[in-house]
């Protein structure tokens, strides 16, 4: 039996702001940067804060949804995103759902066939999580207050080694920028040419470095 692959992807960009997604703390580089420098009660999600929304965020997320031809709505509104991230101190996420910043755009990509239509459903504006790092015995050595991965956990014998894990807030709250497309594509190519060209805009735009190896863009796939 032959199988026609069908697949759609979630890009999440992090955006060039200085500060943070509803807070003042500055936005720093999650791999250099101490943990635990840029955080407070907002971020933190401590009780009682009020979230203020970054302007500059919202100008370079209209920024990308223009690039995309994308319908900017009136009324765009932040929900709760309700689920249980250890690195995420509120207990839920700050996004957009019903109402979100932009809707209906398209993106034109190169294929070996020639060119094609990539519909774009949504662009629309949260904030991203914090980092894990999680130490085991495997880790002997490690520094854990200048680490910049994510240690895999070791098993003995089907079970978990002895460890722990450390959390650093640095990122969380950082402007988070999320497209998502049709399931349109039809190909490991034509998904290729979709994630380089965007990656091409928001370079281009100014409001995203591209630097994939830091994690400030990351593609999901839904196959």
């Amino acid at each position: 039996m032959d199988y026609e692959p069908v697949i759609g992807l979630e890009v999440h960009a992090e955006l060039l702001t200085k500060s943070k997604m509803f807070c003042g703390c500055a936005v720093v580089d999650s791999v250099s940067a101490p943990p635990n420098t840029a955080v407070c009660p907002v971020c933190a999600g401590m009780p009682g804060t009020l979230p203020v929304v970054n302007r500059m965020a919202v100008e370079y997320g209209l920024r990308v949804a223009l690039a995309l031809g994308c319908t900017v709505n009136p009324v765009s509104i932040f929900a709760r995103k309700n689920y249980f991230y250890p690195d995420l101190p509120k207990g839920y996420q700050i996004s957009q759902y019903e109402q979100p910043l932009a809707e209906h755009g398209a993106l034109v990509i190169q294929t070996p066939e020639g060119q094609k239509t990539i519909r774009v459903r949504r662009v629309h504006l949260e904030e991203d999580t914090g980092k894990l790092t999680h130490i085991t015995e495997s880790c002997e050595g490690l520094d854990p207050s200048t680490s910049s991965h994510t240690v895999p956990v070791s098993y003995r014998e089907g079970r978990p080694s002895e460890g722990y894990s450390l959390v650093d807030l640095n990122r969380a709250g950082v402007p988070l920028l999320e497209i998502v497309s049709e399931p349109d594509m039809r190909s490991v190519e034509e998904a290729r040419s979709f994630t380089e060209s965007i990656r091409d805009i928001l370079r281009y735009l100014e409001v995203n470095s591209g630097d994939m190896e830091k994690g400030v863009i990351r593609f999901e796939s839904n196959i």
